[in-house]
Formats: C-alpha cells, structure tokens, sequence
C-alpha cells in the first residue's frame, strides 16, 4: 500500500478531526473536509484514489481496538502468569469489570471517523476522473468496509448513531447531535451495504495475487455469512437467515483451490516473508517495514533484561534473549497455567506451536513464567526487530468454522469442515470429529476457535455468536455470570453522554445522575 506523503497530507485535508457525536468542541472544530480540499478530489484522478487508500490507512489505525475488542473478554487470556505490572485496560476486559464508572473508550473507539471517511468515498469517488471500472471496485469495497465497521459497532454497543451520508456544512452545535439509533436499523443497515457491495463486484472473484490487503467480493460473502449468523441467534432471523449465511459460506467455499484454501503450514499464514498470494488469507491489514509496523502485541512480549533470566526450553537453554535478541516489549497479559495445559497437552498441534511459546526460568526450577505471543513477531532486519506482519481480518478458517456453525444450527453435521481444520492443526494424529447433538457440535467449533484464532480478535465474537449460553458456559463463572448480561455490551462515557442531550447510556448500565 501506497501512504505517501502526499496520500498523507490529502487524507489529514479529508479526514474530520474528532468525531460529531461525543465532546464539546468549537465549531470550527467540527467541520469536516473542506471545499478546497473537496473539489481537488473531484477534479484530480490521483486526489480521489489517495482519499480512497486512506481509508485503509485509518482502518490500520483501528487494529488495537479491533483486537481488544474481539479477544480480551474471553477465558484466554486472564491474571495468569505474566513478569511485569498488569496492563488495566486488558484487565478491565477479562474480568469483566467494566462498568458506567469504568468505560474503556470513549468516542465509540474512533471508529465514526472511519465511517466518516468511507462515506465520503462512496459519495466522491462517482464524480471524479477516475475511470468507471475502478470507482465501481473501489465503491464496492467501501460499502463492504462500512458494513464491517457497523457490524463492529452493533456487536460492541447495540443501538448506535447510524449516518450513511457525509457532512458538508455545520451551522450550530446541535447539528452534531446524533441519537443512537435500534440495532435493527443498524442491522438492516449492514445487510443493505453487503447487499450493495456484492452487486457492484458483480461475478468477480478476484482476490489480489500480491498482498491480500484489499477488501473484496469473497471477503463481503465472509461478512454475509458472519452478519447474519449473528442475526439469526441474536436478533430473532432464526433458519432463514442461518440458510442465508450457509449459502454465502458455501459459495465461498465452493471457490477452494490453487488461490484459496487453508495453508498446509500454519506458521507461514502470518510469515512476513510469505504475503503475497498467500491462499488463506481473504483481507487482513497491511503491515510493511518502510510504512507502520504492528504495535498491538506489545505487552505480549517480554522485556529485554527479563528475557535474559527466560528460556523457551525446560533446560534453561538458550536463553529467550538468544532466541530474539532484539524483541522488545512487556509481558503484561498472560495464559494460566491451567489454560497453557489444555493448550499444550494432546497430539502435537501446529497451531500452538505458531501462535506462543511457554517461557521458563532459567534457575533450577525452570517454572513457567509467562507466555510470549510470537503470532506476529515479525522479522529481525540488521540489528532491530520489526513488526511487520499482517493482521488477518477473514482468512479461509474463518469461511470453514462460521459454515461449520450455520449447518451446527441449522441441525446439519459440521464434521467435514471442523476435521479439515483438525487435519491441517494435527496431520495424521488429527482426532476425527462425528456430529453430535447441536450443542456437542457448537461446543467443538469453539473449541477450535480458542486455538485456531489466538491473537487475532475471534473468540469473544464466536461466543456471542453462539448465543449467550455459550458464553455463560466457557467464561469464569466469578467474572461472568447468567446475572451479567449488560456486560455483553459496553457502555459509553458520562462525557459523551453531558455533551449529547440525544445519546442515552446502553441498556442496563445506570447514568450517573
């Protein structure tokens, strides 16, 4: 991906500086892009692509949340074993301490400039220079992105602020106020613009063959499928939105071959060496070393002195700083011991083996001190480490285990498609799976998700997917009980909520008085 300076300059002229919705601002402190900046898009070919590229570069910037949000409220990660002070915001998540008192973000996260800036490439794009061909691709991927986003959001918070339409002149404050409208709105919403993205890819397939990093028609029929599994167990669509996912699942599906399919070795799905063309990946966000670098992982990691007292091996030798020697980070989030267990014990699974590695001290004892996420532990280059490895939104495991549970409910068996993934995790030791009851089936693609996804932001979106009893069950009943369903969603802040007369705190969460 192309973020140049001038990409740069003509994305900060476009992009609205905070969101509309949340703080007291002045005025002109809320006015989005300006007519200048407007018309140079609409008349300069090379103007419109780059505010087009910038939303990608912005939906980069969301990765942090994306992660958080999809990875630290499930029974992975917890108080387990880690070497330095805890990280807050990642405990507020896995014990389920949020609260009213203690919201983790405000602004929705950042993500309604995003929005913003995807709404004004669906409205620009059409009238400028470009040529047709492209605006048609690259409108499409917008409506694909907007969806994904809402989707985000819906899933997050419920009801909340929809705007489709970009914002060309602010007169008064009220003009900023925007209510949070129901989540079936914003439902309808999102499968309007999966709707529209699909029809203007029309029959074209194409995945990129460099760099996957570029949303397309196969990664909107993943979204389908994920959007209204959701719907069909959490907003009442029942069988027939579950039919509807498992055919989009299942087109993309029936498109498994050469340039699409599960990689026979896990490790190279996130090899920073081994991007382009790399057949399980759908869409995933573009790390490069001369462009941003991964920084989500830090306190996943160690630090350097702590790394010289670790090792990897039971023996205490070679040291975890002989291993990485210029990995840096903290070691702030962790498995429990119990967890590293259930993760390590049984056939050899190549997924584990890829996504961390157990740390011992290296003093007789060699006790387990910690876990290091090497997921994405990028590439050494000279004498610095570089994060520069690509974060998978929708790779091909994610197409076989959302299929696996629209024909779970749908009270098919999932067993072709959860002993494929089993197969490539396990080789020849791979432990077959036989269809079950609905729940023994649900229970297994959960079990593959807490495995197969680690670190990718996956498995707290399965649960509730699943339905609120599924998360019932694979939570800590002492963090998360049948009594906490207003923890499913976040709340806002009181800030936002003083500075808005028409936003309302999310259901169950009290408003401070």
């Amino acid at each position: 991906m192309k973020y140049n300076t001038y990409i740069q300059k003509i994305f900060l002229c476009l992009s609205i500086s905070v969101l509309l919705f949340s703080c007291k601002k002045q005025l002109e402190e809320v006015m989005p892009q300006t007519s200048i900046s407007k018309s140079l898009a609409l008349t300069d070919a090379g103007a419109a692509q780059t505010i087009y590229e910038g939303v990608y570069s912005r939906l980069r910037a969301q990765n942090s949340l994306m992660f958080y949000l999809g990875e630290m409220r499930t029974q992975l990660w917890e108080d387990g074993l880690f070497t330095e002070s805890v990280d807050a915001t990642a405990q507020m998540f896995y014990t389920h301490t949020v609260s009213y008192l203690l919201v983790p973000y405000s602004d929705w996260g950042g993500l309604y400039n995003l929005i913003y800036n995807i709404n004004n490439v669906i409205e620009v794009l059409p009238k400028s220079p470009l040529d047709a061909a492209t605006v048609k691709k690259d409108v499409a991927e917008m409506y694909g992105l907007r969806a994904y986003v809402y989707y985000l959001l819906l899933k997050t918070w419920g009801d909340v602020p929809l705007t489709t339409e970009t914002i060309n002149k602010i007169d008064n404050a009220a003009q900023t106020y925007k209510a949070r409208s129901p989540k079936d709105s914003v439902m309808m919403q999102i499968k309007s613009d999966i709707a529209t993205s699909l029809e203007m890819f029309g029959s074209d397939n194409t995945i990129e063959s460099g760099n996957r990093v570029y949303w397309n028609r196969v990664a909107s029929l993943v979204l389908k499928g994920d959007v209204y599994l959701w719907s069909a167990t959490n907003m009442g669509g029942g069988s027939a939105d579950l039919n509807t996912a498992k055919a989009a699942l299942q087109e993309v599906k029936n498109l498994e071959g050469t340039t699409l399919g599960l990689d026979a070795n896990y490790a190279d799905i996130f090899d920073p060496t081994k991007k382009s063309g790399n057949k399980e990946i759908i869409f995933a966000l573009n790390y490069e070393i001369s462009q941003a670098q991964q920084a989500t992982f830090t306190n996943f990691r160690v630090n350097a002195l702590q790394a010289t007292g670790m090792s990897f091996s039971t023996t205490g030798s070679p040291t975890v700083s002989e291993v990485y020697p210029y990995v840096s980070g903290a070691s702030r989030v962790g498995l429990s011991l119990s967890m590293i267990n259930t993760l390590t014990s049984g056939p050899s699974d190549q997924r584990i083996s890829n996504s961390f590695k157990v740390m011992y001290s290296t003093a007789a004892s060699h006790s387990v001190m910690g876990v290091m996420l090497t997921k994405f532990i990028g590439v050494t280059s000279g004498t610095t480490q570089v994060y520069n490895n690509d974060y998978p939104i929708y790779r091909y495991a994610d197409v076989l285990l959302l299929l696996a549970e629209a024909k779970a409910k749908l009270g098919e068996s999932p067993a072709a498609e959860i002993n494929e993934i089993r197969q490539r995790a396990y080789g020849t030791n791979a432990p077959v799976f036989t269809n079950g009851s609905v729940k023994q089936n649900m229970d297994a693609i959960l079990d593959e998700y807490l495995r197969e996804f680690i670190g990718e932001g996956k498995l707290w979106w399965a649960l509730r997917r699943a339905g609120d009893s599924y998360v019932y069950d694979h939570l800590n009943p002492n963090y998360f009980s049948a009594n906490s369903t207003e923890k499913m969603l976040l709340p806002i802040t009181q800030t936002m909520l003083n500075n808005d007369p028409l936003l309302k705190q999310t259901e169950g969460y009290p408003t401070i008085q």
